[in-house]
């Protein structure tokens, strides 16, 4: 089987896009800028649109090797994955501790463009635009609803994270 992993960064600076608003007024937004992050890891299988997350709260070897167990418990015991995942350093760290039921497979140096899981993170998102979370406990509680919200819908998992290049297709 084959999945492909990214991980990213979540906090309670506020993130903003274009909005409606009635012609000759200014939408309103607030701005409460606050630097604490938290990093919500997912695995993805673009053809059946099954994603694993796990909310994280900092990236690095340790971190990487607790998520990479917890992915491993989630797969059925006959089942060996293939991992495809970016470069960051503590994806090829020497310490890093990989589980027996996957094999790591690493992408070529800067092509996040190859990692059909950066797709997920526009549909995460959405979870978090336009909005300001008072601590790090609401932002998490709300990336959790989304990312449930998102498993019932392994369709639209599957629309954004197949490509033709990986033979899957995107029929």
């Amino acid at each position: 089987m084959l999945s492909f992993q990214d991980e990213a960064r979540f906090g309670l600076k506020p993130s903003y896009r274009r909005r409606w608003a009635k012609r000759g007024q200014r939408p309103l937004a607030s701005s409460r800028t606050q630097y604490v992050w938290t990093y919500l890891y997912a695995s993805v299988e673009p053809c059946s649109g099954t994603v694993f997350w796990l909310l994280l709260p900092r990236v690095n070897t340790a971190v990487m090797t607790l998520y990479l167990q917890h992915y491993s418990r989630s797969l059925p015991p006959e089942v060996l994955m293939v991992m495809v995942l970016d470069g960051a350093g503590w994806h090829r760290s020497q310490k890093l501790e990989v589980p027996e039921n996957l094999i790591l497979v690493g992408l070529p140096p800067y092509t996040p463009e190859l990692n059909p899981a950066e797709h997920l993170w526009p549909l995460v998102r959405e979870a978090t635009h336009h909005q300001e979370f008072s601590d790090l406990v609401a932002l998490e509680t709300a990336l959790e609803h989304r990312c449930v919200e998102l498993e019932a819908q392994p369709q639209v998992i599957s629309a954004s994270t197949r490509f033709h290049g990986y033979g899957f297709g995107t029929s």
